[in-house]
């Protein structure tokens, strides 16, 4: 697997701090009572912002081949009509340090911290939102594209829909009705094909959209529970997927669209980025949401109560490639990893459950790649531990256990351990 690009995922919510950037809508979430597990926020996160030289030293140390982080839209649009030098030369700075180090940045340009003003103003019920967004990328990329070759539109667009505007359990904390909300996730899709349209103008050599993806299982074998697992199906596996590589919504949902929008959103990209973590066990439930999403019985589970299914990362990318055959471009696995409960004993953090969990996930793709699919590189899900939006810094991913008190970084056993495996490669 020597052209097989190795990695490591963080976005900038969650470890720039809010020093030098505007409001986020996440600033604002977590100012409400009871939202965040343990009544934190990002206001300083793991202070990457100030401290960004030593992960750039870390990143080194771990030998990855590339690092895929977000832009922060407040960094670089702080209020409406302003353009933050600032926040362009910080990332500037960034990419050239990364370079120097012989490492490829990843850069994905939305990571759910839409800027407060842009929420105000309707945020993504507003089709404005999308057009803005546009503008946004053609500004980072006339600044950045000189040297990033791999651009990300946005990072898990289902999540930030359902999570954000459904159920309210994350920014901007909305409880629209599922059909209402529909109009959000076409305004993400819609500014998925309007980025990559403007990254194209901009010179953007590879342009890729990153979904997350969960095979979807019924609950017991009642009818309403396997028409649930169903309709999960459909709203998280393909209806970020479908218009973009068939230029069509499925048919279970049929929306009545204005002219020319699926063209936009299906504007040809060059990877597909997949976000894995676990299966679900979905039941059906009364109520504006109809279903639920738990744990299936019969497996292990993470710390955030996940199953540990890697049985599961095949059956996607075999399943991605099954369902749009050539119309599938290569894939990157640009998420993978899992939350343990990680302490410091005498300086070391052992963590050989996300060892053993990294590792079966890696035969995983290597079984899909056996099959066929056309899988580029992994990516760890995540550098270090950071703030895990709603459950705040409750949960730990990271392969360097982040101190918060003192923003010391310490690696893990993990850290050694995926250093080993991109040095040696898979066989």
């Amino acid at each position: 697997m020597d052209d097989f690009v190795w990695g490591v995922a963080t976005s900038a919510a969650q470890i720039e701090g809010n020093a030098g950037r505007g409001v986020s809508i996440w600033d604002t979430f977590a100012q409400r009572p009871g939202v965040i597990a343990d009544s934190s926020n990002a206001e300083v996160a793991c202070d990457h912002v100030h401290r960004w030289a030593d992960d750039l030293a870390l990143l080194a140390d771990l030998g990855v081949g590339a690092y895929r982080f977000s832009v922060a839209w407040p960094r670089i649009e702080p209020s409406a009509g302003a353009v933050n030098t600032a926040g362009l030369d910080f990332y500037d700075q960034l990419v050239d340090g990364l370079l120097a180090r012989g490492i490829t940045p990843v850069v994905n340009l939305f990571h759910w911290d839409l800027p407060q003003w842009l929420q105000d103003a309707g945020g993504w019920s507003d089709r404005s939102t999308a057009h803005r967004y546009a503008s946004y990328a053609a500004t980072v990329a006339a600044r950045l594209g000189d040297r990033v070759g791999t651009w990300a539109t946005l990072n898990e667009p289902f999540e930030h829909f359902v999570l954000g505007h459904v159920t309210g359990e994350h920014a901007p904390g909305l409880n629209l009705p599922l059909d209402q909300a529909f109009i959000v996730a076409h305004h993400l899709l819609l500014s998925h094909g309007l980025g990559v349209q403007a990254l194209r103008a901009a010179g953007a050599e590879r342009v890729m959209l990153i979904n997350s993806y969960a095979p979807a299982r019924p609950a017991s074998p009642a009818e309403a529970d396997v028409n649930a697992a169903g309709l999960y199906d459909v709203l998280q596996n393909r209806l970020f997927t479908d218009p973009v590589l068939l230029g069509a919504y499925p048919d279970e949902l049929a929306p009545l669209l204005p002219e020319g929008d699926l063209d936009v959103i299906a504007t040809p990209i060059d990877e597909l980025g997949v976000n894995y973590y676990s299966i679900n066990a979905v039941r059906a439930v009364d109520g504006p949401v109809p279903l639920e999403v738990v744990a299936p019985e019969g497996y292990p589970t993470t710390a955030f109560g996940w199953a540990v299914a890697p049985e599961g990362l095949t059956e996607t990318l075999v399943g991605l490639r099954d369902r749009y055959g050539s119309r599938l471009p290569p894939v990157t696995v640009t998420e993978n990893g899992c939350a343990c409960e990680d302490s410091v004993s005498d300086g070391v953090c052992d963590d050989p459950d996300r060892i053993a969990y990294l590792d079966a996930h890696l035969g995983a793709v290597r079984t899909a790649r056996a099959e066929g699919v056309d899988v580029r590189g992994y990516h760890v899900w995540s550098l270090y531990d950071n703030f895990e939006w709603a459950q705040g810094y409750t949960k730990r991913f990271g392969l360097a256990y982040l101190d918060y008190p003192t923003q010391r970084r310490i690696p893990k056993t993990s850290f050694a351990w995926y250093r080993e495996v991109i040095a040696c490669g898979l066989p």
